[in-house]
């Protein structure tokens, strides 16, 4: 498997080892576009792997900080209690880079900037860029997407 991010189609596609597409789904990466630096809050690009699948069983719209389900489940009343804050729900999917200086160890180390493919509130809307550099999925894609890879699957994040 292998799964392919562009940033300016706002879609995330997954493919066998043979090369062909199996699913195809609308993303959002982030507002600020696309970059490596630290505290930027953009979409690293290049050579990813998934380093880690956290969140296994939990439940549609389960909310997560750092890494761990805080036991809410996400709704609209929820969401205007914490207008300002980056909804991390169901699943995520922890990228790691593979090309050192580029994404890959140092300042611009994309696992250390805890970037992620991961759930949003389904009021979210996708197909353009609105994260805070994380890639955004719909939480039933997401758990499609989660249920499909394994951890190791190979990400290539374009422009």
């Amino acid at each position: 498997m292998k799964i392919n991010i562009d940033l300016g189609k706002q879609q995330l596609e997954l493919y066998n080892d043979l090369g062909k597409s199996l699913r195809c789904y609308s993303v959002s990466s982030s507002a600020k576009g696309a970059g490596e630096d630290p505290g930027s809050y953009c979409t690293p690009r290049g050579r990813h792997i998934i380093r880690a699948k956290i969140g296994a069983g939990l439940p549609e719209n389960a909310v997560l900080v750092s890494r761990r389900p805080t036991g809410e489940i996400y709704t609209p009343e929820l969401g205007a209690q914490f207008p300002k804050r980056d909804w991390i729900l169901t699943r995520i999917l922890w990228l790691s880079g593979l090309e050192k200086g580029i994404n890959r160890l140092g300042k611009t180390d994309t696992m250390r900037r805890y970037i992620y493919i991961h759930g949003t509130p389904d009021l979210v809307r996708l197909g353009i860029p609105g994260s805070h550099g994380c890639i955004r999925m719909r939480n039933t894609d997401l758990v499609e997407l989660f249920d499909l890879v394994q951890a190791g699957t190979e990400v290539d994040i374009r422009e």
